[in-house]
């Protein structure tokens, strides 16, 4: 690491000073929009069609109030939050015993298993959202957040078994075989010797999750109808009309929907970076 540390200082100056321009017109370009964004969220919705890219000449928090009493977005946040941890930690626990039972339990069927896993991948969600819909009025669970939440899993399960498989397998067989020797049960190995080793594959996944089900739009739009089991992304929907879209306020409710996402990643980004680095690209 130092060697490749002291190669990179010692690159020549005519490399360096491309490479800085390159990366600071990149992070410039990446966050101008959410610079534009919140100040624009401060102007009224004239002042953003006559000036959209000034500064606002008389800030104002109307947007803010609006938005958060006319978009519903006291029970729109609080249905994401429901919604994304109950299903990361569902996908979290059912990806960790699939990888457990498929890499530690020598079965004939784990190649199929593992195969039937790798091959969700490929269903997309448009190609099951009408059998899915009328699959769940059939049984009763239409407009439910129980009806919501069981997708999310069931289309997240395959790629968090696919990222723990291979962490979970590079686990050493002795730890496991010298729990059972000592009278462990396999619930007891799962959660106190699988868990704590998977540590670093277990941020990742719980990471991954929580973004892909904190931005999903398609279940709960299809699945739900009363606004009070809508989650943010369908609630900011109901701020552009096909005749006219209120940019203030949906400006307002935008901010105050990726305000979490930046809280979430400015914590744990060190844990994704550790992640896939230690976890999900372990072989």
């Amino acid at each position: 690491m130092e060697k490749r540390k002291n190669k990179i200082n010692d690159a020549p100056l005519t490399w360096k000073i491309p490479a800085y321009v390159i990366m600071i017109a990149f992070t410039i370009i990446t966050i101008f929009p959410i610079i534009w964004l919140l100040y624009s969220s401060f102007k009224p919705h004239a002042e953003i069609l006559a000036s959209p890219l000034s500064l606002p000449s008389k800030p104002t928090i109307s947007n803010y109030v609006n938005a958060w009493e006319i978009g519903n977005m006291g029970i729109s946040i609080f249905n994401s939050i429901f919604y994304t941890s109950i299903a990361t930690v569902c996908t979290l626990i059912l990806a960790m015993a699939a990888a457990f039972g498929l890499t530690k339990f020598p079965y004939k069927s784990n190649g199929f298993f593992y195969g039937a896993f790798t091959g969700g991948l490929l269903i997309t969600v448009h190609a099951v959202i009408v059998p899915l819909f009328l699959m769940e009025s059939r049984i009763g669970i239409i407009d439910t957040r129980i009806g919501v939440i069981l997708p999310y899993i069931a289309f997240d399960l395959p790629m968090s078994v696919l990222i723990a498989y291979s962490y979970v397998k590079s686990i050493p067989d002795a730890l496991i075989e010298a729990s059972l020797i000592d009278g462990a049960n396999y619930f007891q190995i799962f959660f106190k010797i699988i868990f704590p080793c998977s540590k670093p594959v277990a941020a990742t996944m719980v990471i991954l999750s929580f973004l892909r089900h904190w931005n999903e739009f398609m279940f709960v739009f299809i699945l739900t109808t009363g606004n009070d089991k809508r989650s943010l992304p369908v609630a900011l929907n109901n701020f552009a009309g096909r005749l006219n879209v209120e940019y203030g306020m949906q400006f307002a409710a935008l901010v105050i929907s990726i305000i979490p996402m930046i809280i979430f990643y400015l914590i744990f980004h060190q844990q994704l970076i550790k992640g896939f680095g230690e976890g999900a690209l372990k072989e």
